[in-house]
């Protein structure tokens, strides 16, 4: 969001609700006849209030949420993408959007967050919901700080209009960006119910646990590790896995299923859903998804797909291996995150007797909009985000979906990161490998999960918690900011092994597909099949930005969108925040 817009989403916010959205989960008040000062008069009329924040304001993030999160950290191949060679800049578009969501999100937070205040309902109520737009702009700011670095604080939007101080504002340092955030959340847990009273809001383990996440962020934002915010992670963390009553989920597949939507592993969400209001809906599937996916011809994601290195991550080689590679791999979040040769899921296309991805793309019968030709350059199609069809939708929550409309939620914290997090944390700032057993623990619970016939670990080392990071959350928006947060302390590091990744396409792929499709077999013939290796690779650097406080070390930022930098200079990208007593100066 262009901080010139701030104003403009104050005052949408102080007059009304225009961005609510409706459904089972997250109904909205009526538009007619209401304002802020007839409203908040109930506890249904609180949480209806609030409810929009699960959405609309977030809707605009989803393109740079993969683009950022999966495309820039290597997992996802976008080839006409300049997030793949590393030469975004301000002025790209899905940049600008992703920076208008998160300004967006906080100017709404706190605009709701003060109505509440004058609110008639129960303190219960009035307390959960403050507690929840306290935990969306904390959300906000953590995706701000990691994606640009020093920011701005909007802590008041009424303050911001009556001292006109948004034309001017000025940049805050990273680190204490990170205390506003903390201190935020730390409110937020002084508001929320144990227990949020629906299932799919946010509560006080879900607000600790990211608490617990951004411990580990800030840990090595002042270049080298720091025990104190470590342990904090650590402290956070395990509180979430022994009391918040919440399990990891038995099948990892079940995660990603819409029948699954409110399931007790996801701690924060975005809750999409289908209505009269543009921008409370999900459209992953149609950046995602190969064309036919659903009936309303929404779906151009086919020309894309899971990178090359993220399938050897996985310990898949295609142009090496059989299929037998990925049909019998043990690892269940392979097939659950993307489509290869052979893979058939029964909770999409259901009415269809399950997807088959060969089948979808080959069999007209099948799918009357198979294209006849496979599309993905790197042979492997994405799987999570989607939905499948009007049908699935239906069986699963009993509303129809509509062209880029459809509620499958999108989940951005889950308890498995609050494991990996406390295993993380409690290696300390040596990053030592370790045998103590509550790391060996709550590794083992993750990977366990998702590989059963593993055996127990007599040792965990930083780097099998780094691998499993990637591996359990790949597609989830998550990966670039794990290379933000160790670029703090270790960008060579992130540097090296970004530049090593396999980013480009295979070539001759359609061929060997068709093949097995019609006939079963598997024959990959070097001179018709192969990787592209004659594209270079990115040029990594050009990410990292220098930090005068941290001498001789760079950190991973975006650049400031160049629509904001000409409104306000304060905001350029060569420009350094400013100190700021985060205690002294705010409160709540």
């Amino acid at each position: 969001m262009k901080l010139s817009n701030i104003k403009y989403m104050a005052v949408a916010t102080l007059l009304g609700f225009s961005l609510a959205s409706c459904s089972d989960f997250l109904d909205r008040p009526n538009e007619d006849g209401y304002n802020v000062d007839n409203y908040y008069k109930t506890d249904e009329q609180c949480y209806s209030g609030v409810n929009y924040l699960y959405n609309s304001p977030w809707y605009d993030f989803q393109r740079g949420f993969i683009k950022v999160g999966e495309v820039l950290s290597g997992n996802y191949y976008w080839g006409s993408s300049p997030y793949l060679n590393f030469s975004v800049n301000g002025s790209d578009q899905d940049l600008v959007n992703m920076s208008y969501s998160l300004w967006a999100v906080i100017g709404h937070a706190n605009t709701v967050y003060n109505n509440l205040k004058g609110a008639s309902a129960s303190q219960e109520a009035i307390d959960q919901c403050m507690g929840e737009c306290l935990t969306w702009k904390a959300f906000a700011y953590f995706f701000l700080v990691r994606s640009f670095g020093d920011v701005p604080i909007i802590h008041d939007n009424a303050e911001e209009l009556v001292s006109g101080s948004y034309i001017t504002a000025k940049k805050v340092k990273r680190s204490d960006v990170y205390e506003y955030i903390i201190m935020t959340l730390e409110k937020a847990m002084e508001l929320l119910m144990k227990k949020a009273p629906q299932s799919g809001r946010i509560d006080y383990y879900a607000a600790e646990a990211l608490l617990a996440k951004v411990y580990l962020t800030r840990a090595g934002v002042t270049g080298a590790l720091n025990a104190s915010d470590l342990a904090n992670a650590a402290k956070y963390a395990k509180d979430v896995i022994e009391n918040s009553g919440r399990s990891l989920l038995e099948n990892y597949g079940d995660v990603w299923k819409l029948s699954e939507s409110l399931n007790e592993e996801s701690l924060i969400a975005w809750r999409w859903t289908v209505g009269a209001n543009w921008t409370s809906q999900n459209t992953l599937q149609s950046d995602l998804a190969m064309e036919g996916m659903d009936e309303f011809g929404d779906c151009w994601g086919g020309w894309n797909g899971l990178s090359v290195d993220i399938q050897e991550a996985f310990g898949i080689k295609l142009l090496e291996n059989q299929p037998d590679a990925w049909l019998n791999n043990v690892d269940s979040r392979l097939k659950a995150t993307m489509f290869l040769p052979g893979y058939v899921y029964d909770y999409l296309w259901a009415d269809h007797g399950g997807y088959d991805y060969l089948k979808f793309i080959y069999d007209k019968d099948y799918n009357e909009a198979a294209t006849g030709t496979l599309q993905a350059p790197t042979g492997a199609n994405c799987a999570k985000h989607l939905y499948g069809n009007t049908a699935d939708h239906v069986a699963a929550l009993n509303i129809s979906p509509a062209r880029m409309s459809y509620a499958l939620p999108t989940h951005i914290l889950r308890l498995s990161d609050v494991y990996l997090i406390y295993a993380e944390a409690l290696l300390g700032t040596g990053r030592a490998t370790s045998t103590n057993s509550e790391v060996l623990d709550a590794f083992y619970a993750v990977h366990h999960r998702a590989v059963p016939s593993s055996n127990y670990p007599t040792s965990v080392s930083w780097e099998d918690i780094w691998k499993e990071r990637r591996l359990e959350f790949a597609m989830e928006g998550d990966r670039w900011y794990d290379f933000v947060r160790v670029s703090y302390y270790d960008p060579a590091y992130c540097v090296q092994e970004l530049t090593a990744q396999k980013r480009n396409a295979y070539w001759g792929l359609d061929a060997l597909y068709k093949a097995y499709y019609q006939t079963g077999s598997w024959k990959v013939d070097s001179s018709k099949q192969g990787y592209d290796g004659s594209v270079a690779p990115p040029n990594v650097i050009v990410m990292l930005r220098q930090d005068s406080e941290v001498p001789n070390m760079g950190y991973f930022a975006l650049p400031m969108c160049a629509e904001d930098v000409l409104f306000n200079p304060n905001l350029g990208s060569n420009v350094e925040g400013e100190h700021v007593n985060v205690r002294e100066t705010y409160s709540y």
